[in-house]
């Protein structure tokens, strides 16, 4: 959408009927005219005339963009003279073109640069970002049954328009799923936008999820864009989704029945293109019987859900993490850190880790942070750690490499050889007691050499 903005009429009437055939057209007499419709719509462009009663071009182009989606901005004058095309520029101006030598075809070709420009600064945010963050499935540790299962899940699910519920417990990485199911999708070009629901009291969440219009509530002084439009064509990821309360609740629901909302204070209906993702620690059905979550928005989030496991049931994987988090926090400490040692191993697989993945990657900056040599020991874990009796293991008997330490895969294989040795072989028992799968089990033993154990 374009908006023409000049005090005279032939201008911008000849303007709107020399664009309307390629733009939807919007025109204004002064900056009080098309602030207000400005606040009313979204335009993609704003061509202002410099010259203007009350407020010139340039004001209002200062006040266009500080709206949060601020339109590409050219500005029009007959008085044209390099300083006032500098000044125009630092208020703000995306372009200039003085009105005296104004030709159609020219003024059509910089519009189009323009709004070129202005979808290559886009885009190369959203590179940025992506660059920053971590998407994909192959940024994701796991190799247990548990995870596997996972990861299919996601595999199957990225490619449709189905809404996903991910459910388990604090620190299992449902905001690192939420961002593999958007990464692998035809989405992944669009952006992914994030609330944290329960870090908003209800009337802000409402307004952060949905917009709202200028004096909606006290302190609405200027229009606001909401999530669900700043993620057209993308993601939303709508985080501890059990905190919502129940006026956002029906709201919710109705978009997800008819893909429409409105922004608070507003009657207009607005669409949104958007793909839902939801993640919950809380027992969501559980909080249906206690009337506290509506059944009907329950089942419309979880047409698919993807529960992530605690640690203690993937234990298998403590070992792949840690050496992650050690070259990790090694390298982001200047540290000369390499691996751990078998009685720190033991310790961090008899440990429950309530606090899950994201306990355990404190853990390891922490015995990083305070290692003094080039493995870490037992000394340098947290003291919930060292204090922790192992259940899940008998204590090892200490074994040593000439080094007398053991690598990260050395010190698994001797845990792993422990465990048949205590149960006279059996696998099914073995895996069992290494919290395991049979299937996991098998792979070791054939990446140990251990088949004919």
């Amino acid at each position: 959408m374009l908006l023409i903005v000049d005090d005279e009429k032939p201008t911008r009437e000849g303007l709107r009927a020399a664009l309307e055939d390629r733009y939807e057209v919007f025109v204004a007499e002064d900056a009080a005219a098309a602030f207000s419709l400005l606040e009313q719509e979204n335009f993609d462009v704003v061509l202002t005339d410099f010259r203007m009663p009350n407020e010139d071009g340039m004001k209002l182009i200062g006040r266009a963009k500080s709206l949060a989606k601020p339109p590409v901005c050219i500005l029009m004058t007959a008085y044209g003279s390099e300083e006032l095309a500098v000044q125009a520029m630092k208020s703000g101006a995306d372009d200039y073109i003085a009105k005296g030598r104004l030709q159609i075809d020219e003024l059509e070709m910089r519009i189009v640069r323009v709004l070129r420009q202005r979808n290559l600064e886009a885009e190369n945010v959203l590179l940025k970002q992506q660059l920053h963050s971590r998407f994909g499935l192959e940024n994701i540790i796991g190799e247990s049954e548990p995870m596997r299962e996972t990861f299919d899940l996601v595999r199957q699910v990225a490619p449709t328009r189905a809404t996903v519920l991910l459910t388990g417990e604090s620190g299992t990485g449902k905001e690192l799923i939420a961002k593999s199911i958007h990464q692998l999708s035809p989405r992944a070009k669009m952006p992914m936008v994030t609330v944290h629901c329960a870090a908003l009291s209800p009337t802000l969440l409402e307004s952060e999820l949905f917009g709202h219009e200028k004096g909606a509530f006290t302190g609405a002084h200027e229009r606001r864009v909401g999530r669900f439009e700043q993620a057209q064509g993308g993601t939303l990821f709508l985080d501890e989704i059990g905190e919502i309360d129940a006026t956002i609740q029906i709201k919710l629901l109705r978009f997800l029945g008819e893909r429409t909302f409105e922004r608070v204070g507003s009657n207009k209906t607005q669409m949104a293109d958007v793909r839902l993702v939801a993640a919950t620690n809380k027992d969501l059905p559980a909080l249906v019987k206690t009337g506290t979550f509506r059944e009907d928005l329950f089942f419309r989030l979880r047409v698919v859900e993807i529960h992530l496991p605690p640690l203690r049931e993937r234990k298998e994987d403590i070992p792949l993490l840690v050496q992650a988090f050690v070259r990790e926090f090694a390298r982001e400490n200047d540290k000369p850190v390499k691996d751990i040692n078998p009685e720190a191993m033991e310790a961090l697989l008899g440990y429950a880790w309530p606090g899950n993945v994201r306990e355990l990657r404190t853990a390891m900056e922490h015995a990083v942070v305070l290692c003094r040599a080039d493995h870490i020991s037992l000394r340098d874990l947290p003291q919930t750690v060292r204090q922790m009796e192992a259940t899940d293991l008998v204590p090892a008997k200490k074994s040593h490499s000439s080094s007398g330490e053991l690598s990260v895969k050395e010190a698994e294989k001797q845990l792993i050889i422990r465990a048949l040795k205590e149960c006279n072989g059996s696998r099914t028992d073995a895996a069992k007691k290494l919290g395991m799968s049979r299937r996991t089990l098998h792979r070791k033993l054939h990446t140990y050499h251990l088949e004919g154990f």
